[in-house]
């Protein structure tokens, strides 16, 4: 029996070629959920409007809030600490700052329900769950405060957690993964005693710098793929904003001609999984 699984697209907002595949993917029945960078710069009135007009055509599709708390972004609160020449951090410092004690609970608390009170204004409604741009919500530091904010301001949305599904000695093949899952662990605990929901399961994480094949990638991330669980990917179209902001820009093109072409649903249907 298939299982309706998450096929999340992140980052609409960061560009307005990202923005344009998305949408796309979301007409076709390719995609089943984004997530929104409200920091980001491509994500005016016209561009909500052209994503709520898309998810017309799929009704089932989620949108998210991306909460962005890292460079080359810019915090949307005033008076928003530490920042870098008006920046947040980049998210190797931002860990290291929530690892030694030194991030500030009501400032990150206080950025985060901004960010969703302005996904919000824009969509004229709570997001349907709430994620973390670079998975920053996850650091140490950052954790409660997110959980706090999304419990405040919208606690009818679930929250994304980024641990898989997987059997430890699966695991040791991914360094990154492995990162994810111990502060996945944690997350969860404290996300179960704040009483919100979660996925049970995730995958979507790889080396960005290495010339992978995405439908490959994409076969050993629905493997045995819960109900609910979310698969986290990046489609775009390339263009000079995102060249600006995020060295990840091929492979988003990769993915956006991998989740339109002819071999996507078919691996799917033999992964027993569905979008709807």
């Amino acid at each position: 029996m298939s299982r309706r699984i998450w096929l999340c697209a992140d980052d609409y907002g960061i560009s307005p070629g990202v923005n344009r595949a998305i949408r796309d993917l979301i007409e076709k029945g390719r995609l089943n959920a984004t997530s929104v960078m409200v920091v980001g710069p491509a994500i005016g009135r016209d561009e909500v409007n052209a994503l709520v007009a898309s998810t017309r055509y799929n009704p089932g599709c989620a949108v998210g809030l991306h909460v962005t708390l890292t460079a080359p972004f810019r915090p949307l609160t005033m008076h928003f600490r530490p920042i870098e020449s008006g920046l947040f951090l980049p998210h190797p410092t931002l860990f290291r700052w929530g690892m030694t004690g030194r991030l500030d609970f009501e400032l990150v608390q206080t950025e985060v329900t901004v960010q969703i009170e302005t996904f919000i204004d824009l969509f004229g409604r709570a997001p349907d769950y709430v994620d973390g741009h670079q998975h920053a919500h996850l650091f140490p530091g950052v954790r409660r405060a997110f959980l706090a904010a999304v419990k405040s301001a919208t606690p009818d949305a679930w929250i994304r957690q980024c641990g898989r599904n997987r059997r430890w000695t699966e695991r040791l093949d991914s360094p990154k993964g492995l990162v994810l899952d111990a502060l996945s662990a944690q997350f969860r605990r404290h996300a179960a005693r704040t009483g919100l929901t979660f996925n049970p399961a995730f995958a979507g994480a790889y080396d960005f710098s290495k010339d992978s094949e995405f439908g490959s990638l994409l076969r050993q991330f629905l493997r045995g793929m819960p109900a609910d669980g979310v698969v986290m990917c990046h489609p775009g179209l390339v263009d000079d904003v995102l060249i600006g902001l995020d060295p990840f820009t091929f492979q988003r093109e990769r993915e956006y001609e991998f989740l339109g072409s002819e071999h996507f649903l078919p691996l799917l249907a033999t992964n027993d999984v569905t979008l709807v």
